[in-house]
């Protein structure tokens, strides 16, 4: 129970309101235009001696999605983009290909990975568009979806990124075949999940975000989506709050969504680090709520030779207007060798919304109704778990 209070008092502290959008589940198109609206499309340009991301009229940026099968039989979904050095993402909490390369959220780390490389993710197994009707989910089926992709491209050499618990399978993964990794960068990544973390209160913590998502994850009403998108974005938006609160409705259903959340926090491969051998970069930002900071420290210190870049911010997945975004695009893009680093422009519409959106959320009658709201959820909470 201390460890709901204290989760409650987290969400009623860092809560802001979005409002939910509606609307069938996507389809799944083989190909797709770039994110923003229908209008706009994006391409590299070198401009004084820097990759920019800029917004262009007439040009297109697809990525492709297909199919592979793993050995245990499931359907995967899996997407590329780009050309280059092929940069293979695994995948981590809820992903949804179609909605992520629209969304807010991941566009800008999505445009900049694949502006001068290959661009390779995909759905883990009972999510996004891969097959939702599994039984096992653990780091070794993980592994599993993560090599059907990479054999399906008949890719023998890569680059791969692991953020947050991706970070584990990507460690996994390049200690069993070193000779198929050429970089491994970690971002906001641990080794322990929180049922191995020596503190009862985490286990408690998850107990109380698995009956969150027992209870409401298949609700209608987003606010209790939205405690989850207030600790993985607590600095964020109204904009990006309702697209990361779509991205769960779309990306899990709420048995798959449980399910993952346990297999999460079982999470160990403390005994791996020791074992990779391919150069390593880890960064982590500071005030993280998701994964504390020194669990990122922990990666680079049990690693051997890895460089470990702090970066400033709370959010889990960094925005693309906070520095850390220009951090982790230069870092990235260092280490892997590349001649000029990507830089986010961020259309001016978008940047108009943001500031429409920012103004909106400091009126006192929003802000009545945000915490209303917020109440309205607690007192609902509470009240389920006096009736179990």
């Amino acid at each position: 129970m201390y460890a709901i209070a204290v989760f409650m008092h987290h969400i009623v502290s860092n809560l802001k309101c979005d409002m939910d959008k509606s609307g069938e589940r996507p389809g799944i198109p083989i190909k797709q235009k770039s994110p923003l609206t229908s209008s706009t499309r994006f391409r590299s340009r070198i401009i004084s001696g820097e990759v920019v991301i800029a917004v262009i009229y007439k040009q297109t940026m697809n990525q492709e999605i297909r199919y592979c099968t793993t050995r245990d039989g499931v359907s995967i979904a899996y997407a590329t983009v780009g050309s280059g050095l092929p940069i293979v993402k695994t995948a981590n909490w809820l992903s949804h290909l179609e909605h992520d390369w629209r969304s807010p959220v991941w566009r800008h780390v999505l445009q900049g990975l694949s502006a001068q490389h290959r661009l390779v993710r995909y759905d883990e197994r009972g999510t996004g568009l891969s097959e939702r009707d599994i039984s096992e989910m653990s780091v070794d089926a993980w592994v599993e979806d993560l090599t059907a992709v990479v054999d399906e491209l008949s890719l023998e050499r890569f680059a791969l990124l692991g953020i947050s618990q991706g970070g584990a399978v990507a460690i996994k993964y390049a200690v069993r075949h070193p000779e198929r990794v050429s970089h491994l960068i970690l971002y906001g990544a641990y080794a322990r999940g929180r049922f191995h973390r020596g503190d009862p209160k985490e286990k408690e913590l998850v107990e109380a975000l698995r009956a969150l998502v027992h209870q409401g994850w298949g609700s209608d009403h987003h606010v209790f989506r939205q405690m989850f998108t207030t600790l993985y974005i607590p600095d964020a938006g109204a904009e990006h709050m309702r697209w990361f609160n779509d991205l769960q409705r779309v990306s899990a259903s709420p048995e798959n969504a449980e399910k993952l959340l346990l297999a999460i926090s079982d999470i160990n491969v403390s005994n791996f680090l020791s074992q990779v051998k391919t150069r390593t970069l880890v960064l982590h930002c500071r005030g993280d709520r998701v994964v504390p900071f020194s669990l990122g420290q922990e990666l680079a210190a049990r690693i051997p030779n890895a460089r470990f870049v702090p970066m400033d911010g709370n959010n889990h997945l960094f925005l693309d207007n906070e520095p850390a975004c220009t951090v982790f695009m230069q870092e990235v893009s260092a280490f892997l060798g590349d001649k000029t680093p990507p830089k986010i422009k961020v259309p001016d519409d978008s940047r108009r919304l943001t500031r429409a959106l920012s103004q909106a959320e400091q009126n006192p009658v929003y802000r009545i109704l945000v915490m209303a709201a917020v109440l309205t959820t607690i007192v609902t909470f509470f009240v389920w778990l006096l009736a179990r």
